[in-house]
């Protein structure tokens, strides 16, 4: 019994990879669709106004407060006096808005992802659904308030863990790690709800996502990567919907079909 245990894992753990590499190059195929190229317009001006807003609103007093705070970092001083001993030009000039940025940029970026999972998710469901996935009924309870509630409570838990892990970005590894760790939390936890709260119920979506969590981070943290390509920012919303969107329905079909097959 033990053996058949560790072989019914094993096979989800194979078969969750093929369905990973399924949904991507499913994903690359149905991006090219003028539909979803469309879809494309929404997030990105959502995004491109946030930041904006963001920008024009509290540019002047984080750029302030940063200058305040980053007065007493006694590394930051030093390097700062070294460059300008040396005829160089100063740190802090540089450092505070790269900060300020570093502060606001994603915060505009969350609220893109966030449009893309309200109301570019259930686009590309319908799309998906008609094309490939016909046979897989709706079976989803009170998918509008799940989705807008998952989107709202993963987006503060990325803005509070943006900000306070931002001081590790000093130590060189970290600049990297968290910035793909924290947007691939945003992909993962935001995108699989959505995925599936209109078409699995809720015992089915739990199954699912403890069948698949590893994956779901794989899809997640690969996306995450492709993210910090500037040019990428412009499709990634959409595309990682369409990800997440052809992962979770071929997912929910092969369970389904393990039901009929092992009642």
């Amino acid at each position: 019994m033990a053996h058949t245990e560790l072989a019914v894992r094993d096979d989800h753990r194979v078969t969750g990879l093929s369905l990973v590499g399924l949904a991507f190059r499913r994903a690359l195929v149905t991006q090219l669709h003028p539909k979803m190229l469309a879809a494309l317009l929404l997030p990105f001006f959502i995004a491109l106004l946030g930041a904006v807003i963001l920008l024009w609103f509290f540019w002047d007093p984080l750029n302030a407060w940063l200058g305040s705070e980053t007065s007493g970092w006694g590394i930051l001083n030093t390097m700062d006096q070294w460059m300008l001993a040396l005829g160089l030009f100063s740190l802090k000039l540089y450092v505070i808005p790269l900060l300020a940025m570093g502060m606001l940029l994603p915060m505009a970026g969350i609220l893109g992802l966030v449009i893309a999972a309200v109301f570019v998710m259930p686009i590309v469901l319908r799309h998906i659904e008609k094309r490939e996935y016909a046979g897989v009924a709706r079976q989803g309870q009170h998918a509008t308030a799940v989705g807008a509630w998952n989107a709202i409570w993963v987006g503060i838990w990325f803005c509070l863990g943006w900000l306070v892990t931002m001081p590790l970005w000093l130590i060189p590894p970290f600049a990297l790690i968290l910035p793909v760790f924290w947007w691939a939390f945003a992909l993962n936890r935001m995108l699989r709800v959505d995925a599936l709260v209109e078409h699995a119920s809720p015992t089915e979506r739990r199954l699912l996502w403890r069948r698949y969590n590893r994956h779901f981070w794989l899809m997640g943290g690969c996306l995450a990567l492709v993210n910090l390509i500037p040019p990428a920012w412009l499709v990634i919303p959409v595309f990682s919907a369409l990800v997440f969107g052809h992962f979770c329905l071929e997912a929910l079909r092969r369970l389904r079909a393990e039901t009929v097959l092992n009642p």
